[in-house]
């Protein structure tokens, strides 16, 4: 991306939740975080889609560039959907795109980039998004990858902040690394949002799975439920939520 278009995302101070808290206290936690739904306030919805960019990924990449426009044709039928992309690959890139409304300038950011070894930064993702909705809400994070190199209880403390900052995350995992389908449930589950597994050799799986979190970001829990009445994706995707 060109200087205008990104900006690179570096680590935020702030306190985090402490993983460690006891059982009855975590119980209350995940209450109150799944009362929090997207603000409705007239304003347009607002999603961080977030792609493991290391070089594994280059095949998911393409089938996500590719896809990424059902997500706003989605969300157009629920008040609309501003959505920034966020990517990390190679040695600590991870940056951020301004927030887009239209499909093509999104297109046209993914295409301008490669995918490039190097270690997951999911950490860095989600600390970015806590940064963003502390400016202005962001209704839903969409989180696209196939593994997790990082300590899962760091990652579990800020997923804790986005839940009760009302941020659903949607995490999806592509293979069946064990390791990042854990870390993955972990944080759609401190987020009350949702975690689903897909094969980049069936391209439906996947778009079907954007367009309900598209959905949920532009009319929440109600635009999810009306999608769900004919879509196997938002199915799949509100069952966790309740």
């Amino acid at each position: 991306m060109s200087g205008d278009d990104s900006s690179g995302i570096a680590p935020k101070s702030g306190r985090a939740l402490d993983a460690r808290t006891d059982p009855a206290a975590v119980d209350a936690f995940l209450q109150a975080a799944k009362s929090l739904s997207p603000r409705r306030d007239g304003k347009r919805g607002r999603l961080v889609f977030a792609l493991d960019a290391t070089m594994s990924r280059q095949p998911t990449w393409d089938l996500a560039c590719r896809l990424q426009g059902e997500m706003f044709a989605q969300a157009a039928q629920a008040g609309g959907l501003d959505v920034q992309l966020v990517y990390f690959r190679g040695f600590s890139e991870c940056r951020a795109s301004r927030f887009v409304a239209d499909p093509r300038a999104l297109t046209g950011l993914m295409e301008q980039i490669g995918c490039r070894g190097g270690h997951t930064q999911i950490l860095r993702v989600l600390d970015h998004v806590r940064g963003e909705t502390r400016e202005r809400a962001v209704h839903a994070l969409v989180y696209v990858g196939d593994a997790m190199e990082e300590r899962l209880d760091d990652l579990c403390a800020l997923a804790g902040e986005l839940g009760l900052s009302g941020v659903k995350a949607f995490m999806f995992h592509e293979g069946r690394d064990p390791a990042a389908e854990r870390a993955f449930r972990e944080i759609a589950r401190l987020t009350g949002g949702a975690y689903a597994r897909f094969d980049a050799s069936a391209p439906a799986e996947l778009a079907a799975l954007l367009r309900a979190a598209a959905a949920y970001a532009a009319g929440g829990r109600i635009a999810l439920e009306d999608l769900a009445r004919r879509d196997a994706g938002a199915q799949r995707l509100l069952g966790q939520m309740r």
